[in-house]
């Protein structure tokens, strides 16, 4: 019969994929990809030097891992890295984000355990028309 959760993990990954993603440029370098990623966000926190509590927001998308490979086999994000996401009628602004987390987290993470989908970490850096 197999593993019912993991069935199911992948059901719930499909109706994602299909439903709420929308397309997105994953580059690195010169290297890029268009990938059909989910909006999300994650709240950090920091602690300065003098104890005070510092909130991030990070802008996050989340993408197949499977779908991260930018033709020499699959990659993992790292910081550096860029997502462009066009918004605005017509496709008139590109909006780029860097892979990046602070506080020394990691720039990405598993977005289940079965390691389907990934949730990269971004900051916003600039826009393009």
């Amino acid at each position: 019969m197999g593993d019912l959760l993991d069935r199911g993990a992948a059901f719930l990954e499909s109706q994602r994929h299909q439903h709420m993603t929308r397309s997105v440029i994953y580059r690195r370098g010169t290297d890029e990809k268009e990938v059909l990623a989910t909006i999300g966000k994650t709240e950090f926190e920091q602690a300065d030097d003098s104890g005070l509590i510092h909130r991030v927001e990070s802008r996050d998308f989340l993408v197949r891992t499977e779908d991260l490979d930018l033709g020499a086999g699959l990659i993992l994000p790292r910081a550096g890295d860029q997502v462009r996401e066009t918004v605005g009628v017509g496709g008139t602004n590109v909006f780029v984000y860097e892979v990046n987390a602070p506080g020394g987290q990691p720039p990405f993470r598993y977005s289940d355990p079965y390691r389907r989908a990934l949730r990269i970490h971004t900051k916003y850096i600039g826009t393009e028309s």
